[in-house]
């Protein structure tokens, strides 16, 4: 975990493990989130009060759950990007056309966050869901995304989050992503050779917006499917389309 210069507030902390918890569980009771967190349960009495208090948790019997708070939480975070419909709904058409899995990703805490995921019907498993990031030195989002951003700002990244190695072809020097950093932007999209995840490769094109970057597109699939041809040829071309029909929308929305 990357140190911060500043003191975290414990009750803070610990709010945020016990709804983290609640996720993972998909709900619990008050003993049963102790023990996973490894707080009292007083402590985690205390908390799941507080936050059933504010509405941020529901209680049926003697057990506790996310409330439905959250989901007004996830719209309005959603709604930020301003063009969501337009992002999900070329996020899906590619999805269909490809049958592979689609995805819009941002830079958000030096790492990549995944705003939407669609999946066509050959679709495989992915370790990425909507809401949860992976870094962005071992992904075809991130690589789009940091080849957009000065050599600066990519040191800095790389410095706090540093380069760990995710399979056995992930990059994990510095001159060579910057090497291949300086290929994305000639070619105009990232590639990911199983550098995430072993068996999966993954095409990224960046979507710019008026003097900005909104984020990037990405398709995903078994390196079985994921020839040269389609690799350098199709795909790309694809991803290229999706992220002009998005930037066209939201310069003129």
């Amino acid at each position: 975990m990357v140190q911060s210069d500043f003191e975290t507030i414990r009750s803070v902390e610990i709010a945020c493990s016990v709804i983290e918890t609640l996720q993972e569980l998909d709900g619990g009771g008050i003993t049963e989130i102790s023990n996973r967190t490894g707080h009292s349960k007083s402590t985690i009495y205390n908390h799941l009060q507080t936050l059933e208090e504010n509405q941020l948790a529901a209680k049926e019997g003697d057990q506790y759950r996310l409330s439905v708070r959250f989901l007004d939480v996830a719209s309005h975070v959603r709604n930020q990007s301003g063009n969501y419909d337009v992002i999900r709904d070329e996020l899906d058409k590619a999805a269909k056309e490809t049958g592979e899995v689609v995805q819009f990703g941002v830079e958000e805490h030096e790492k990549v966050g995944y705003l939407y995921k669609a999946q066509g019907n050959r679709a495989v498993q992915t370790i990425s869901s909507v809401g949860t990031y992976q870094p962005m030195h071992s992904t075809a989002l991130g690589k789009a995304l940091l080849a957009e951003f000065s050599n600066k700002r990519v040191h800095e990244i790389l410095d706090r989050q540093g380069m760990e190695q995710r399979t056995e072809n992930t990059i994990t020097g510095r001159e060579e992503l910057f090497e291949e950093l300086a290929d994305i932007r000639d070619r105009g999209y990232a590639i990911d050779d199983q550098e995430n995840i072993r068996g999966l490769r993954c095409i990224s094109t960046p979507v710019g917006g008026d003097d900005t970057i909104l984020g990037a597109v990405s398709v995903s699939g078994p390196s079985s499917r994921f020839n040269q041809d389609r690799l350098h040829e199709e795909l790309p071309k694809l991803m290229k389309n999706t992220a002009n029909v998005i930037e066209l929308n939201s310069k003129y929305s």
